[in-house]
């Protein structure tokens, strides 16, 4: 089913359960937690896109340290 026949269906349902009054109204605090909820499974998956290991390089790149991406820190 197309996403278009879909959300007609479904705003057919919510106007449907508006009028018969059996429909949910969110408080303000449900909707707070609902949106914080929302927000930290965001994050999570942003998290988890990332690689979880940053390789000897990357870390001397990001610290900006020469000898270490030269490989010359250990060097006597």
């Amino acid at each position: 089913m197309d996403r278009g026949k879909q959300r007609e269906i479904a705003s057919k349902g919510g106007k449907a359960a508006h009028q018969k009054g059996t429909a949910h109204e969110w408080t303000s605090e449900e909707a707070r937690e609902a949106g914080r909820k929302g927000g930290m499974a965001s994050h999570r998956r942003k998290q988890e896109q990332t690689p979880a290991a940053e390789t000897h390089e990357d870390q001397a790149v990001a610290s900006g340290n020469i000898e270490q991406m030269m490989g010359t820190d250990n060097l006597p």
